[in-house]
């Protein structure tokens, strides 16, 4: 089952980003490693992952990510309706994810929680 995780914003400068989005907002600053830098308002379980880009955006990447407490369960279980799989899932060092798009080529993160 999916669960809503985080949506990723993209930004010039990360840290920068979680900081004024901490000292404006309020929000928790939840993690700052390297590419992986959250936020959130206190209170929520949805995660802002500000990402810094300094080129073009990918194509189709929505920035929406699910976690899920099995990816690859997940995975057999949405293929098995039909649902395409732009990365089927993988093992990295920071976790395991896959990516699906819908029918119009939207793509979505899926994490193992």
């Amino acid at each position: 089952m999916l669960r809503f995780e985080d949506v990723a914003v993209v930004v010039s400068d990360a840290k920068k980003s979680a900081k004024w989005y901490h000292e404006k907002l309020g929000f928790e600053i939840r993690d700052q490693r390297g590419h992986w830098v959250t936020v959130r308002p206190r209170g929520s379980n949805v995660l802002l992952h500000l990402c810094t880009v300094n080129g073009p955006l990918e194509p189709g990447n929505t920035g929406i990510g699910f976690s899920v407490p099995d990816a690859e369960a997940e995975e057999r279980e949405l293929r098995a309706k039909g649902v395409e799989f732009t990365q089927p899932t993988k093992k990295e060092a920071w976790g395991t994810f896959a990516i699906f798009r819908d029918p119009d080529g939207n793509e979505f993160w899926i994490t193992q929680a």
